[in-house]
């Protein structure tokens, strides 16, 4: 893998952590930009998505922080138990399991989420 540029590490990051989450439930997946963050659980028996968040939402526009990663985590929970689900598969996509992605999935499992 030392040999690969960014776009192709990216994408055997994406494979390896989707290999972990076909399993039948619905998906929380997480897109993390420089700016803001985003949150929608997937049915992919389906194709379709059943509840979305981000930062961009509300007055207080932008969100590279992790405050507005934890809100935007919160309205996914509470988004997701108006939909009826309860337990969702996370997908943090190529990005790591720290700082802003961290805190999405802190404030989900809060809000009432089980993964």
């Amino acid at each position: 893998m030392a040999n690969l540029n960014t776009k192709e590490r990216r994408a055997a990051r994406v494979r390896r952590s989707l290999k972990k989450v076909a399993n039948g439930r619905p998906r929380l997946s997480v897109y993390r930009s420089n700016a803001n963050i985003y949150a929608q659980i997937i049915d992919d028996v389906n194709g379709v998505t059943l509840a979305a968040a981000s930062s961009m939402e509300g007055d207080k526009k932008g969100g590279g922080n992790v405050d507005a990663a934890a809100t935007v985590g919160k309205a996914i929970a509470e988004r997701a138990t108006k939909a009826g689900i309860a337990e969702v598969v996370f997908d943090r996509g190529s990005f790591l399991y720290h700082g802003r992605v961290k805190a999405l999935a802190d404030a989900a499992r809060e809000g009432g989420l089980k993964f």
